[in-house]
């Protein structure tokens, strides 16, 4: 558990989680998701289905191509004819060897989250390949924590939390190289790095947005801020990233873990204890205080931090319980 377990009103702090796959049909998916967890299955379109009323909420799964859902959703409830059905299906058939279905689980209790676990477990049984099962499989595990509260100073904590162990995370997720080649994962550049750690640097809340909005305008980040900073001031958000993906939400958006569904070692548990190195950080303001001096005085080396191993260097800060 991490260091807060509850929000500012005193509810269970949540994590939802996006986990990205293939291996395995979609009617299929969602068939063991309902076996495993219940609730009643609703069809949108032949890529997108949701398990709704499950033991832990509703679930969306869906394959991962923007194009094919729009059409499906376009077409709903009309018989297609014959030659877009073929040129639709030749397109699907190509899709399912190239992007991933996924599965996105609503908001869940962090007591909660061995039901996951479970899932991860008989999807992998029934031939769930992850990143690692092909060269061009840029499959991620995603991450949304809630924020313990949506003060202007916890957000800076947890975002110089972040940035103070990005080396070392990146190093332990093992990212594989479909994923590094593209954008989707990208870190946040140097000058904001060095705006986060200024010592004096103590904004509120819209200069914080607006901050980060000017160095980041783009969902493309291994941290993405831009669902939490909608749900704050969507309105400051839209003006600079006009996105629909972009989904107002209180939490965190965290893309960095590949999905290693098909190795029977890995699980929920391993990303997570990860992120949980960075919750401990934003929680203890002064180890946080003097990892931050540590990595500004890296950074202003000879080199700029170029050449020195910061993942090891950073890795002597971190709690030993959670390794």
């Amino acid at each position: 558990m991490p260091p807060q377990t509850q929000t500012q009103d005193a509810r269970p702090r949540r994590l939802g989680v996006e986990l990205e796959f293939s291996g395995i049909a979609l009617d299929r998916i969602v068939e063991l998701m309902q076996q495993h967890l219940g609730g009643e299955v609703e069809t949108v379109s032949p890529y997108e289905l949701f398990l709704r009323g499950s033991r832990l909420g509703d679930f969306g799964v869906e394959l991962d191509f923007a194009w094919l859902k729009r059409r499906g959703r376009e077409r709903a409830g009309d018989v297609p004819d014959e030659i877009g059905q073929i040129g639709e299906n030749v397109l699907k058939l190509a899709a399912e060897q190239l992007v991933p279905f996924e599965i996105v689980s609503p908001p869940i209790p962090l007591a909660e989250l061995w039901h996951l676990g479970e899932l991860f477990q008989i999807l992998r049984q029934a031939g769930a390949q992850g990143t690692s099962s092909a060269p061009h499989y840029a499959y991620g595990l995603h991450l949304n924590p809630e924020m313990p509260d949506l003060e202007a100073a916890t957000i800076l904590a947890y975002l110089r939390a972040f940035v103070c162990l990005f080396d070392w995370l990146r190093q332990r997720s093992k990212v594989n190289l479909s994923r590094r080649l593209t954008p989707y994962i990208d870190p946040f550049e140097k000058p904001y790095v060095k705006l986060l750690l200024r010592e004096d640097y103590a904004p509120d809340l819209p200069q914080l947005i607006d901050d980060y909005l000017r160095h980041n305008p783009t969902r493309n980040r291994a941290l993405d801020m831009l669902p939490l900073f909608a749900h704050l001031d969507e309105a400051r958000v839209r003006s600079a990233v006009d996105d629909p993906r972009i989904k107002p939400r209180p939490t965190l958006h965290y893309r960095l873990p590949n999905c290693e569904i098909d190795d029977p070692n890995w699980s929920l548990a391993q990303p997570w204890r990860d992120w949980l190195q960075v919750e401990a950080l934003a929680c203890d303001s002064q180890r946080l205080q003097l990892v931050a001096e540590h990595y500004r005085e890296h950074l202003s080396g000879l080199a700029g931090g170029l050449f020195g191993d910061w993942a090891a260097l950073s890795a002597g800060f971190l709690l030993p319980e959670l390794a």
